[in-house]
């Protein structure tokens, strides 16, 4: 063969659903003009990777659909074979909250997927953990940089001799003082702090370190009359004295939890979070189908799966309240879309802030084809409990944590929520991780795994190209949940210690 003879590529291009009028373009690096498909369509123009192309001519103000449903309406007459850019596409409005459907085409159970397990470690109140973590929260940001300096020494001279315990977490955050701590929404930072301060990894094990003038009192971060230790500051004779004080205490706690061993646990003992960051086109049509279809094994198997991100959700949302198990669950729903609606009329924008450069870049016009995608996490099962943000998870099963889109508050929350693990999709690309919990990172596109081969731990690009299929990388995201749960497998941002700040959401008066 001759070695100056390239092989040629077939153009390809993915149609979701039999009614779309527009396809995107699989080919790295896109496809340039007079490129023949083999169904005959071919190009006008140069299109890039992920982006739309005309499957027949549009008239002016026409439907332009993808997935099935309208993701716009045409700024004006677009030729077959033409790239479909966002300037071409103007947004329609968002589903009439007023007017939904709730639990009309509620999914019947999948049958039951038994003798799944994963190692976990049992604690006192029958929770599960899937690491062996010594939290120390913070009930103010001024008490941040000590604490920080004390969790560099407890690592540094006293973790090494409890090699049971993976790590020290300081649970630092901008909160505290100088909020209207009595304001109605300040319920949600927190609950959240409270949720965060009683993760299941951290053994039951609470410290609070304080200041002693806050506004947010370190007693109100032990819920429910939970035992804990609190160090305040300002009770202490200097800087040496407070650091001595957090890591005596700090000791006392890692002997505890070096006790600890894992052991089998019931795959419904397990929370797993789904999220998504630097979305493209191809995140509705890889990564997120082959997340919900592992999202549906976990809720055969008992497991308990959140999905969230309010402006990610909101113009998919009738799509969603039909498979709501019931009217409460249906209203709850669309109860968070309302709050969230109202939330971004007081700031003067709406969803379509969303959307970043980088997903445009990728492929998506706007807010609603991203929303379409990104539902995709969610599967297939009935949707049995809705959560405000930073609420804890108390029910198996698929349920809906309304949180905002920002990966670090999402994060954050679904940390709040009780997730052991995370699993979070990509096309264009992120580093993110978390301190408390593994994130199990899902690339979109084969480029990107090529290109992050040491940060994306499975390919879901496959899919675009035949070489896999969504049930195929479905069940390879299910069965790496349960290894990474158990400690046998370690994630990229574990093993390159990754892990992003808290980011808590409050939505109250700054004072």
């Amino acid at each position: 063969m001759d070695n100056n003879i390239q092989r040629k590529e077939v153009p390809l291009y993915i149609k979701i659903n039999p009614v779309d009028n527009v396809a995107i373009v699989v080919n790295g690096g896109g496809l340039p003009a007079g490129t023949v498909f083999p169904c005959g369509l071919e190009l006008r123009e140069h299109v890039p990777q992920g982006h739309k192309v005309a499957l027949r001519d549009l008239k002016q103000d026409e439907e332009i659909i993808r997935y099935g449903e309208v993701i716009g309406y045409a700024v004006h007459p677009i030729h077959k074979g033409s790239w479909i850019d966002e300037s071409l596409v103007h947004m329609p409005t968002s589903p009439d909250l007023d007017e939904l459907s709730i639990g009309n085409k509620v999914p019947a159970a999948l049958p039951p997927l038994e003798g799944y397990t994963f190692e976990g470690f049992r604690n006192a109140d029958g929770s599960a953990a899937t690491k062996n973590i010594l939290g120390i929260s913070t009930s103010v940001q001024c008490v941040a940089g000590v604490l920080d300096y004390a969790v560099k020494r407890i690592k540094e001279e006293i973790l090494p001799q409890y090699p049971n315990v993976e790590d020290v977490v300081a649970l630092n955050h901008n909160y505290g003082c100088g909020v209207a701590i009595n304001a109605p929404e300040a319920i949600i930072p927190i609950r959240t702090l409270q949720n965060l301060t009683t993760h299941p990894n951290f053994g039951g094990e609470i410290m609070v370190v304080g200041l002693g003038c806050e506004k947010l009192l370190p007693e109100k971060m032990l819920p429910n009359g939970d035992a804990g230790t609190i160090v305040l500051l300002q009770d202490h004779q200097g800087f040496s004295k407070m650091v001595q004080k957090i890591m005596e205490q700090a000791e006392e706690q890692l002997q505890r939890l070096n006790d600890r061993k894992r052991i089998t646990c019931p795959l419904s003992d397990l929370v797993v979070g789904m999220q998504c960051g630097g979305s493209d086109a191809f995140s509705g049509v890889t990564a997120n189908p082959a997340v919900g279809y592992a999202a549906d094994l976990l809720v055969r198997a008992g497991a308990t799966v959140l999905f969230s991100e309010v402006t990610e959700v909101r113009d998919g949302i009738h799509l969603l309240t039909p498979r709501a198990v019931n009217e409460e669950v249906g209203r709850k729903l669309i109860q968070e879309m309302k709050w969230y609606d109202h939330y971004l009329d007081l700031g003067e924008v709406d969803r379509s802030a969303n959307t970043t450069p980088g997903n445009k870049r990728g492929g998506l016009a706007n807010i609603v084809e991203k929303a379409l995608g990104s539902i995709a996490k969610s599967g297939s099962s009935a949707i049995v409990g809705v959560l405000s943000p930073g609420e804890k998870a108390m029910q198996k099963g698929l349920i809906y944590a309304a949180t905002p889109a920002s990966d670090f508050v999402c994060g954050t929350l679904q940390l709040a929520s009780g997730i052991h693990v995370q699993v979070f999709t990509t096309g264009r690309g992120t580093p993110y991780g978390l301190a408390m919990v593994p994130v199990i990172k899902v690339g979109t596109r084969n480029a990107l795994a090529e290109q992050w081969h040491d940060l994306i731990d499975v390919n879901a690009g496959q899919i675009a190209t035949g070489e896999a299929t969504i049930e195929e990388v479905g069940w390879e995201i299910f069965r790496l949940i349960i290894d990474v749960a158990s400690g046998r497998k370690e994630t990229w941002a574990e093993h390159w210690g990754l892990k992003n700040a808290l980011c808590l959401f409050n939505p109250a008066p700054v004072t």
